[in-house]
């Protein structure tokens, strides 16, 4: 069976704040970890999505020319059609029986000329639109491969540091969660709610020189002799971190070295 957890009446506050506190060490490691891999893990996923967009991009492209290519072929088609339907009218011309009929094939014929040239113009910037297509590709390939060469090399680095430390982070994860199950559910929300407003994770602290290890405002003198009778849990008025004491915790607390007092100068002694 599983162990269940203790109340809060079984739990002392000694033992909660010691709890409390190695749960954080094993947090702060994790920390530390994902410092190591600094901002790999997001530049891997912003290449990735460059990648893709170079990709959709390239797509597009070629999706255009192809468009670009039938609007050709059926332009060239309009322009053999209407060769023919010149050369008709060319053959009726000769066998016009008056001036009436030569001048409506004569306008036909114009009108037939016309289009073609329209569509010739119509497929010269059709090509002119495919070349210039042709080389925004080639631009957004060779982008794409530099992106894939640079995040071939990101995922191998992190891959790395990963690899070196996911043993490491994975042992401490199975032991904050471990731990996590000797710490009542209300004491462990608060703290996670604290760590996780706090900027550099930190959910408790000791004392250092008479001050919050947190933000290292003063304490009052009254409050530090609370703090060290663990008699409740105690949060720092300024950034509501909570506070223990280090010699509870075996924080050894730094010496704060006295000044040595000046030397008093001797007079000269009188002489009776």
């Amino acid at each position: 069976m599983a162990t269940e957890k203790k109340t809060d009446k079984e739990r002392s506050v000694e033992e909660r704040l010691q709890n409390l506190f190695q749960l954080q060490t094993y947090l702060s490691e994790i920390d530390r970890i994902k410092i190591l891999r600094g901002e790999l893990p997001n530049e891997v996923k912003d290449l990735e999505d460059e990648i893709i967009r170079y990709q959709t991009r390239i797509q597009k492209h070629k999706d255009e020319i192809e468009d670009l290519k039938n609007f050709v072929n059926v332009k060239k088609g309009e322009i053999a059609d209407r060769k023919v339907k010149i050369a008709k009218y060319d053959e009726q011309i000769n066998n016009v029986r008056n001036n009436r009929e030569f001048a409506f094939l004569e306008k036909e014929k114009e009108y037939e000329g016309l289009e073609i040239e329209l569509a010739e113009k119509n497929i010269n910037e059709a090509i002119a639109k495919q070349e210039q297509k042709a080389a925004e590709i080639v631009r957004a390939e060779e982008e794409l491969a530099d992106n894939q060469h640079i995040l071939v090399e990101k995922r191998k680095e992190l891959d790395e540091i990963v690899s070196e430390t996911r043993m490491e982070e994975e042992n401490i994860r199975a032991k904050a969660k471990d731990l996590e199950q000797k710490i009542d559910d209300y004491t462990l929300a608060a703290f996670k709610r604290i760590r996780k407003n706090a900027r550099n994770g930190l959910g408790i602290v000791t004392v250092q020189r008479s001050a919050c290890g947190g933000c290292f405002n003063r304490i009052p003198p009254q409050r530090q002799l609370e703090i060290k009778m663990h008699k409740k849990v105690i949060v720092c008025e300024y950034c509501g971190r909570i506070m223990v004491d280090g010699a509870l915790v075996g924080v050894e607390q730094p010496v704060v070295e006295q000044a040595p007092k000046p030397k008093r100068k001797l007079g000269k002694s009188k002489i009776d």
